[in-house]
């Protein structure tokens, strides 16, 4: 048997004619930039997230970088997020010339810990001043606890831009009420890359906000900041979202929470599968139906490498997300972080280890997965 991390095929078999038919729609209609399927998808986001605005943007590391740029984020700016996520979360601040700032991570949810966050602000207070923004991101498919993270943030005012790349739909239960991922911030910023739970065919990505001001800004400066045509009151890129790709989406966003009820259904047995293994499972912090799933990583306390090489031998598709930290990347090493600064993020980025969970994975296909890690451990 043969278990591919992700298996795209499988999905394209439901809805084939329709996204063929969406994709012919935009060429017969010779709109290639920008355009009413554009338009329709961001209307589309913004109310499934419970927003009021939504912009479409060539990718998630645009949207990320964009919602930077709305927010005057400067040459010297601090930025936190956590040093375990995919490059494009401090990729983006370095590219704008500020400074990435590192909080570990909660060693359970692999999300941004509010007690590190907190110390950090303790122990820098005269820092705080230059601190513009914070990024939780909200790895996996399962919201950062994010309650305690806003209070720190309002109490210095500063603004948070959610990276919900992996999590639209994810849901988080406030006190203030339930709330989606992309939502909680001033900024929430989603990827369509096709591996995410909504994926297009190529880049994409989406920008949504309460502001009616970002939101105006953001739709500026995705277009070169340009209001109106030629007429530039700021500078900012082509970070346009392709019609083709919103058309596309347009016919994936009706089957979403039917896949991530799927993906929750294959959590749920894997859990029951491996509960007697020396694995730990991925934590819900929360309940079931409020983690979507975008990936089902365990942790292995010995010889992840091994087991991953084992499972390769076996026809089994793994993944690690993420094996370098970014305090010890090369790239960053001007920060002055050091191995041993960030324990959870290390420690994570050595033992976990990302297992198929698409939706149309069946129980033959997981029982399959279980069994030789069973015989890999």
């Amino acid at each position: 048997m043969k278990i591919p991390l992700l298996d795209l095929n499988a999905q394209l078999k439901e809805i084939e004619n329709d996204v063929k038919n969406a994709v012919i729609e935009v060429i017969d209609s010779t709109r290639y930039i920008m355009g009413p399927k554009v338009e329709a998808l961001e209307n589309e986001i913004a109310a499934y997230t419970g927003v009021k605005y939504g912009t479409g943007v060539s990718s998630g590391t645009d949207a990320l970088l964009v919602s930077l740029m709305a927010l005057n984020i400067k040459p010297g700016d601090l930025v936190i997020t956590t040093p375990f996520s995919f490059f494009a979360t401090a990729g983006v601040i370095a590219r704008l010339n500020a400074v990435p700032v590192f909080v570990d991570i909660d060693p359970d949810t692999y999300n941004m810990s509010p007690d590190a966050l907190k110390k950090w602000f303790e122990s820098h207070a005269e820092e705080a001043h230059r601190v513009k923004a914070i990024i939780p991101v909200h790895l996996y498919g399962q919201c950062a606890h994010m309650d305690p993270i806003c209070e720190l943030a309002d109490t210095h005012g500063i603004p948070i831009v959610e990276d919900a790349a992996q999590a639209i739909g994810a849901e988080y239960p406030s006190a203030s009420g339930q709330k989606k991922a992309g939502s909680m911030g001033a900024l929430g910023c989603f990827s369509f890359f096709p591996s995410k739970n909504l994926g297009g065919i190529g880049d994409g990505g989406m920008v949504v906000t309460n502001d009616p001001e970002l939101n105006d800004k953001l739709k500026m400066l995705r277009n070169h900041g340009a209001k109106p045509k030629y007429h530039h009151a700021v500078i900012g890129g082509n970070f346009r979202l392709d019609p083709i790709q919103a058309a596309v989406l347009l016919v994936k966003l009706p089957h979403l929470d039917q896949w991530h009820t799927m993906r929750q259904q294959n959590a749920a047995y894997y859990d029951e599968k491996l509960k007697d293994l020396d694995v730990k499972t991925p934590l819900v912090a929360y309940e079931r139906n409020h983690h979507i799933y975008n990936q089902y990583v365990i942790s292995v306390p010995e010889k992840r490498d091994d087991l991953r090489q084992f499972l390769s031998g076996n026809n089994v598709s793994t993944e690690i997300y993420y094996p370098v930290s970014f305090h010890m990347q090369a790239c960053f090493s001007e920060l002055g972080y050091r191995e041993g600064d960030f324990p959870n993020s290390e420690y994570a980025a050595r033992h976990t280890i990302a297992l198929p969970v698409y939706p149309e994975l069946t129980h033959e296909m997981q029982d399959y997965v279980a069994d030789k890690i069973r015989v890999g451990l």
